[in-house]
């Protein structure tokens, strides 16, 4: 060695790569993971998986009407809560395209991918690990049968909800650790998501407290000058929908919320529980397979508490760590909080998960339809990278006995195995849902060939065949026992009502068919019967 110069360890003096950067191997698998990702949800779309159904075609629909400027609806029609955010989004798509349900379905495409780049960033402001951001984006771009359906059916509030979440999280970290640049607007946009959620769906609430809280907690001065004036007039604004419809009306929306959440049903603290904190998690968050969970797949019910409590108390000791240490993304912010700011945001994201966990186990819908119902605990996929940051730490570097590294390893692995396989378990039914698709196509093209205009129908089938059809057949909903159902859009039934003979629709097999063929062998002069694979049509004679 040449005297005088000393040697340098392996590596010194070359750049090392910023967190977050693309820079390497771990970029590219996290670019292939994000297409990944994307990439299944557009097969799926091109299935016409998940399948729709009449609540998307009723999001649909009103999108045609925001295309055509013929109305321009504040809630979710037939409701008086629920912001239909998705038909404004798929509006333009219509104008430009026609209505279609690949077309309804894009900007819920657009949203998820944007909620997986969102997840991937924040994961790296929270603990500066590309690996550990490269296994959160591979396990959310999984898709179980539930997790797909929140992000990809334009049902109302679910695909746009985990989006904007990891935004106001996101948005929070840059303005509590004093991030530079752009702050006016920052705040800006954090209040107007802040309200536009609340309009949205109101199930993302906890969500917005604790980041809220975050900002309180580091920046109550600037909140107390222009920061918070500017932050409380894009509240307004992104939540002007709600407010002005309240003034002008008087209604509470929360009071529909509460009716919708099950506050006046009853359900026993039994099933409560049981559809809450065991049934409600793997199916919520993608472990379980469509519609049920196997026994083996609710390991999961098990593990999400004590992930909940460890990462909440690794979180809290972090975050009592002295002030002006460097962060996990090496920074130390404006004024030295970078790595406080980070483990506050672990904290508040493992609160608002045990706080929306809490909420649907104390309402009755965990306990009467907890399968259907787990799509409330959408949002426990924003906190996904605060819940599993302690696991990845001690299986990558932690210290402790080999036996409890292995045994975070076998938690992280299962938690991939579990999900991958339900992902599976959902693509296996792409096939059957587009043939499904294509029969109902065929009911449309049927009814078109016939000359019918105005049906009635079951509430699932209503919706669903007039949006199908671009409004050229019109349905009014019929129960079981051919009396007048639960019509969304009143005036479908106005001019149904109005038709001189309007046919029936019922699918092949179901209680309407059944109770429609007694008054077809009652009296055979009344209607003809036109069937199709999975469908029956009535036609009045005369």
């Amino acid at each position: 060695m040449t005297a005088g110069v000393r040697e340098q360890p392996r590596g010194a003096g070359r750049p090392r790569p910023r967190p977050g950067s693309h820079l390497g191997r771990v970029g590219w698998l996290t670019g292939l993971a994000v297409l990944a990702g994307v990439g299944y949800r557009l097969w799926l779309l091109g299935h016409a998986t998940p399948p729709t159904n009449s609540d998307e075609a009723t999001m649909g629909l009103a999108a045609l009407h925001i295309a055509r400027g013929e109305d321009f609806p504040v809630w979710f029609y037939g409701q008086q809560y629920m912001g239909p955010l998705e038909a404004y989004l798929a509006a333009p798509v219509f104008a430009l395209f026609g209505p279609s349900l690949f077309g309804l379905r894009l900007p819920t495409l657009a949203l998820y991918a944007l909620f997986l780049l969102l997840t991937w960033r924040l994961t790296l402001r929270l603990t500066g690990d590309r690996w550990f951001a490269l296994l959160v984006v591979a396990l959310l771009a999984l898709g179980a049968d539930r997790v797909v359906k929140n992000q990809l059916i334009a049902g109302g509030g679910y695909p746009e909800m985990n989006a904007a979440g990891v935004a106001l999280a996101l948005l929070a970290v840059d303005l509590a650790a004093g991030r530079p640049g752009w702050r006016p607007v920052r705040w800006a946009v954090w209040g107007f998501l802040a309200g536009l959620l609340l309009w949205v769906d109101p199930l993302v609430l906890p969500y917005v407290v604790a980041t809220g809280a975050l900002l309180v907690g580091f920046r109550r001065r600037e909140l107390r000058g222009r920061a918070g004036a500017l932050l409380g007039a894009a509240a307004v604004l992104g939540a002007a929908p709600l407010l002005g419809h309240s003034l002008l009306t008087g209604r509470n929306p929360l009071h529909a919320v509460l009716a919708a959440g099950g506050a006046d049903a009853t359900a026993s603290w039994a099933d409560r529980l049981h559809g809450g904190l065991l049934l409600g998690p793997p199916l919520g968050m993608g472990f379980c397979g469509p519609g049920s969970c196997a026994t083996w797949q609710l390991w999961w019910a098990y593990a999400l508490p004590v992930l909940l409590v460890v990462a909440a108390a690794t979180a809290w000791r972090a975050l009592r760590q002295p002030p002006g240490s460097r962060g996990a993304d090496g920074s130390r912010g404006a004024d030295g909080s970078a790595p406080r700011v980070a483990a506050a945001m672990r904290l508040a994201l493992v609160l608002a998960a045990a706080a929306t966990l809490a909420a649907y186990t104390l309402s009755s819908s965990s306990g009467l339809t907890p399968v259907e119902s787990s799509r409330y605990l959408s949002t426990l996929l924003i906190s996904v990278p605060a819940l599993l940051w302690p696991v990845w730490t001690l299986a990558r570097r932690g210290p402790g006995w080999p036996v409890t590294r292995l045994g975070a390893f076998v938690v992280l692995a299962a938690t991939l195995v579990t999900a991958g396989y339900a992902t599976g378990q959902a693509a296996r039914t792409a096939p059957a849902t587009r043939a499904a698709e294509a029969r109902h196509a065929e009911l449309v093209a049927t009814l078109r060939h016939l000359g019918v205009r105005h049906v009635r129908a079951d509430y699932w089938t209503c919706n669903r065949l007039t949006f199908a059809s671009g409004e050229e057949v019109v349905c009014a909903v019929v129960d079981d026992t051919l009396r007048p159902g639960f019509d969304r859009y009143p005036a479908y039934r106005r001019e149904v009502e109005r038709a001189a003979a309007p046919a029936w629709v019922a699918p092949a097999g179901s209680p309407l068919a059944a109770r429609l063929d007694e008054r077809l062998g009652t009296d055979p002069a009344d209607l003809d019967l036109v069937t199709l694979d999975g469908w029956r049509i009535y036609l009045p004679r005369g």
